[in-house]
C-alpha cells in the first residue's frame, strides 16, 4: 500500500477456518500509519455500504466481513460492486484497502459463468472479485501443524488442547470455534431438537434473516419428524428443545441461541413512512450458529423444506424481506401455491418488491386502477423505481410538476433513473430546458446517462452548440464519456477540427479515449502523423491502451526493442493486456520460460486469459505436455479454467479419454463448467448413472443446469419417468437455468413441498 495504490483482497474459505482473525490481525499495522477502519453495519449492510462508500476517503480500510450482506443483496449488490470498484479506482480516494470475506459457496454463485442466453445477476461482482480473492484452507497442512505443535510446546494450553482431537484431520481452528462440538450436538440431539435446528438450517439458507422467531421454528420443525417421534412428543417438548439448544458447547457457542436485535439508531430518512422497519415479531428470537447454518446449506441444499415450514413461515414470519425471500425460494423450487401466498403476505406486510411485483402483474393483466394503487403503495414503502412508475404515469397524465417531485423523491431513495426518464421525455416533447435541468439533477445522483442522451439528440437534431454545452456539463459531473462520444460524432461527420478540440478537452478531464479514438480513426484513414500524434499525447497522460497502439505501429516498422519498451511501459501501469501481448511475443520467439513469468504477472494483474491463451497456443501446436503442464500450474494458482480450456481442445480433437482425466481434474480444482462437461460426456457415452452423479456434483456448487438437461434429453428420448425425477431433484436445488422451463411444461400447476404434482389452485 505504500506506493498509493487501492486494492481489494477478499478471503474465500469455510466457517470457522479464522479469516475474519486474519483480516483483523493483517490491518493492525495500518493503525499505526493513521489509517481509518470503516465497517458499513447501519441500518442494514447493504444500505450503509451504498450510502457512504462515496464518502470514503483516502487511507481507510472498508471491512466488508461476511462480504455476502452487501455483494449478494439482491436490490443492491450490483450496485455497491459498482461503488467499490469506482472507490479503488478514483485516484483521489488513493490508497484505500477493502477487505472482505466470504464462504466458498458465495464465492462460486458470484463468480460462476452465466449459461448462454441466461441471466447474468452477479456480473459486477464477479468483475470485482476476478484476481482478488485468496482460499483460506480448511484444515491446516503438514508445515502448518509443524508449527502450530511448536507453540503449544511453547506454552499455549488452549492451542495444544485443540491439536490434541484436530492434529489427524487438521481441523484446529473449527475445533478452537467449537465446531466439532457443534456439530455433535446436531448429529446426536434428540429428534425434536434435530428438527428444529434443521427448520433453523432450511430458513437462513432460503433467505430468512438471523433472527428467528420461536414460534415459526416450533411450527416449523413438526414435519421435519417421523410419525413415530411425533407421537412422542409431551406437551412441553419445545420448551425442553429450545433449553437443550442454548446450552453452549466447547467455544462459548450455542447450536441455538436466543437474541435481541439491536435497535435503530439512524436519523430518519426523507420519509419516514416509506423507512420505517416493520415491527418485530413477539416472542422470543433465536440464532442459529454459524458453523451449523453452513453445515445446512452443505448438507441440505437440495431438499425442499416440508409443508410446516411454508406453513409456519406463512402464519409466523412478519418481515417483509423474509417473506419475499420465502415466495422467491418457492418460485425457484416450483413451489408456485406457496410462492404466490408467500408473496401476497409480504405485500401485506409492506414488502416493496412484493408491491412492485403485484402492481407489474395487475398492469400487464389489463387493470392500471389496481397497479396504479399497488405502484404507490410500494412507493411509500421505500420502493424507488415504483416512484419512476408513477412519474411517468403522471407525466403521461400531463402532470410535469407531480412527476417531477416523483422523481426527485426517487432520486432521494438512489435510484435516478425516473429523472432520467422524465428528461428523455421532455426533450421528445420539446421542452429542452426542462430536459437540460433534469439531467443535470440526474447527473448530480450519479446518472450521467440523461445528458448523454440530451448531447446526441441534440447533435443529431442540429444544435451542436447545445449539445457541446451538455457534453460539459457531463464532464463537469465525472463524466467526460460524452465529451468524447460527441468527438467521436464530429470526426465521423468530418469535422476533424471540432472533434479534436472536444478529445483534448476529454483529456483535460483525465479522460485519454477520445484521443485514442481519433487515432485509430486519423489511422484508418492513412493519416500516420496525425494519428500517432494523438496517440502521443494520449500516452503522456498516462493511456496505457495508446501505448500499445503505439508498439503496434513500431511492430510494423520492425523495431522489436521499442515495441518491447512500450509494452513495458504499459506493464509498468498495471496493464495486464500489456502483460499478456508481451508473454505471447516471448512464446512466438520461443522463450517459453519468460512467457509463463510475464503471463503469470498479467494473471496476478486480473488477466487470467494470459494462461490460457498460452496453453492454447502450445496445444493447437501440438506441444501436449507443455500445454497440460501450463494447464496444471494455472489450476494449482487457482485458475482450473486453463485445465478446462486445454481438455474442451482435446475433446473437439476426439481425445476424449485425455479430456475426462483434465476435466476431473479440473472440477477437481473448482471448475463447475468442466464437471458439468463430464456430466454430458458421460451422458453421451451412455453412462446415464454416471452423469447423474455429476449432475447433482454441479447442482451441489449452486448450478442446477446439467440436472434439467439430463431431464430434458431423457424426455426427448421417451423415458418420462427418468425425466420428471430428474426435474424434480433440479427443483429442489432451486432453479438457476432457463431450463427450468421444462417444469413449468410437467406440472404447470406446480409441486407441493413433497414433490407431488399440486392440484388445480388458481
Amino acid at each position: 500500500m505504500k506506493t498509493g495504490y487501492s486494492r481489494i483482497v477478499v478471503l474465500v474459505g469455510s466457517s470457522s477456518t479464522g479469516k475474519t482473525r486474519a483480516c483483523w490481525e493483517a490491518v493492525q499495522p495500518l493503525a499505526d500509519e493513521k489509517w481509518r477502519l470503516w465497517h458499513p453495519f447501519d441500518p442494514t449492510r447493504a444500505e450503509a455500504a451504498l450510502e457512504d462508500l462515496h464518502r470514503v476517503q483516502s487511507r481507510t480500510v472498508v471491512w466488508l466481513n461476511e462480504a455476502q450482506h452487501y455483494l449478494g443483496d439482491r436490490v443492491a449488490g450490483e450496485r455497491i460492486a459498482a461503488a467499490v470498484h469506482t472507490l479503488l479506482t478514483a485516484p483521489e480516494c488513493s490508497p484505500v484497502l477493502v477487505l472482505g470475506t466470504l464462504w466458498p459457496e458465495y464465492a462460486a454463485r458470484y463468480t460462476v459463468l452465466p449459461p448462454p442466453g441466461g441471466e447474468d445477476p452477479h456480473s459486477r461482482v464477479r468483475e470485482l472479485l476476478a484476481g482478488h480473492t485468496v482460499s483460506v484452507p480448511d484444515t491446516f497442512d503438514r508445515h502448518a501443524l509443524a508449527s502450530a505443535a511448536a507453540l503449544a510446546l511453547g506454552g499455549d494450553r488452549l492451542l495444544a488442547d485443540a491439536l490434541t482431537r484436530a492434529s489427524v484431520d487438521g481441523r484446529v481452528t473449527q475445533d478452537l470455534a467449537g465446531a466439532r462440538e457443534l456439530l455433535n450436538r446436531y448429529m446426536h440431539a434428540t429428534p425434536a431438537a434435530r428438527a428444529v435446528l434443521q427448520a433453523a438450517m432450511d430458513a437462513r439458507r432460503l433467505g430468512v434473516g438471523l433472527h428467528l422467531p420461536q414460534a415459526f421454528l416450533t411450527e416449523a420443525a413438526v414435519d421435519y419428524l417421523t410419525d413415530t417421534d411425533y407421537d412422542h412428543l409431551t406437551e412441553d417438548w419445545a420448551e425442553q428443545v429450545f433449553a437443550e439448544l442454548a446450552e453452549p458447547v466447547h467455544g462459548k457457542q450455542a447450536p441455538l441461541r436466543r437474541t435481541t436485535p439491536r435497535p435503530r439508531r439512524r436519523p430518519p430518512a426523507p420519509s419516514s413512512r416509506a423507512h420505517t422497519p416493520p415491527a418485530l415479531p413477539s416472542g422470543p428470537l433465536f440464532r442459529l450458529a454459524d458453523y451449523l447454518e453452513q453445515h445446512g446449506r452443505t448438507t441440505r441444499r437440495h431438499l425442499c423444506p416440508d409443508s410446516s415450514f411454508w406453513h409456519a413461515a406463512h402464519t409466523h414470519l412478519t418481515q417483509p424481506d423474509d417473506l419475499d425471500n420465502l415466495a422467491q425460494a418457492a418460485l425457484y423450487r416450483h413451489r408456485l401455491q406457496w410462492a404466490y401466498h408467500l408473496r401476497q403476505m409480504a405485500a401485506e406486510h409492506g414488502s416493496p418488491a412484493a408491491l412492485y411485483q403485484l402492481a407489474e402483474i395487475q398492469e400487464q393483466t389489463g387493470d392500471p386502477d389496481a397497479a396504479h394503487h399497488l405502484y404507490r403503495q410500494a412507493a411509500e414503502h421505500g420502493h424507488s423505481h415504483a416512484l419512476y412508475r408513477l412519474a411517468v404515469i403522471r407525466q403521461e397524465a400531463g402532470d410535469a410538476a407531480g412527476a417531477e417531485a416523483l422523481a426527485m423523491r426517487a432520486a432521494e431513495y438512489g435510484d435516478s433513473q425516473a429523472l432520467h426518464g422524465l428528461a428523455v421525455i421532455r426533450q421528445e416533447a420539446g421542452d429542452a430546458a426542462g430536459a437540460e435541468a433534469l439531467a443535470i439533477l440526474a447527473a448530480d445522483h450519479g446518472n450521467h446517462q440523461a445528458l448523454h442522451q440530451l448531447t446526441e439528440k441534440r447533435e443529431q437534431t442540429g444544435d451542436p452548440e447545445s449539445a457541446e454545452t451538455t457534453a460539459r456539463f457531463a464532464a463537469d459531473h465525472g463524466y467526460p464519456y460524452t465529451l468524447y462520444f460527441l468527438a467521436a460524432m464530429r470526426e465521423e461527420a468530418g469535422d476533424r477540427k471540432s472533434a479534436e478540440t472536444l478529445a483534448r478537452l476529454a483529456a483535460d478531464f483525465n479522460s485519454t479515449h477520445a484521443l485514442s479514438f481519433l487515432a485509430e480513426k486519423r489511422q484508418e484513414a492513412g493519416d500516420q502523423k496525425s494519428a500517432e500524434d494523438l496517440y502521443r499525447r494520449a500516452a503522456e497522460l498516462g493511456s496505457a491502451h495508446a501505448l500499445l497502439a503505439l508498439a503496434a505501429i513500431r511492430e510494423e516498422t520492425g523495431d522489436h526493442k521499442g515495441v518491447e519498451d512500450l509494452h513495458r511501459l504499459a506493464a509498468d501501469q498495471g496493464n495486464s493486456d500489456a502483460l499478456y501481448r508481451l508473454a505471447i511475443r516471448r512464446q512466438e520467439a520461443g522463450d517459453m520460460a519468460g512467457a509463463e513469468a510475464l503471463a503469470w504477472q498479467a494473471s496476478g494483474h486480473g488477466n487470467a486469459h494470459a494462461p490460457r491463451r498460452l496453453a492454447m497456443m502450445r496445444e493447437h501446436a501440438g506441444d501436449h505436455d507443455g500445454a497440460e503442464a501450463l494447464a496444471r500450474e494455472a489450476a494449482y494458482r487457482g485458475n482450473p479454467e486453463v485445465l478446462r480450456g486445454v481438455a474442451e481442445m482435446r475433446e473437439e480433437a476426439g481425445d476424449h479419454e485425455s479430456a475426462e482425466d483434465l476435466y476431473r481434474l479440473a472440477a477437481k480444482r473448482g471448475s463447475t463448467t468442466a464437471l458439468y462437461r463430464l456430466s454430458m460426456m458421460r451422458e453421451e457415452a451412455g453412462d446415464r448413472d454416471g452423469a447423474e452423479v455429476l449432475a447433482r456434483q454441479v447442482a451441489d456448487r449452486g448450478n442446477s443446469d446439467a440436472l434439467y438437461r439430463l431431464a430434458l434429453r431423457r424426455e426427448q428420448a421417451g423415458d418420462r419417468d427418468a425425466a420428471e425425477v430428474l426435474a424434480r431433484q433440479a427443483a429442489d436445488y432451486g432453479r438457476v437455468s432457463k431450463q427450468g422451463s421444462v417444469l413449468t411444461r410437467m406440472w404447470p400447476q406446480g409441486l407441493d413441498p413433497d414433490g407431488t404434482p399440486t392440484p388445480s389452485w388458481r
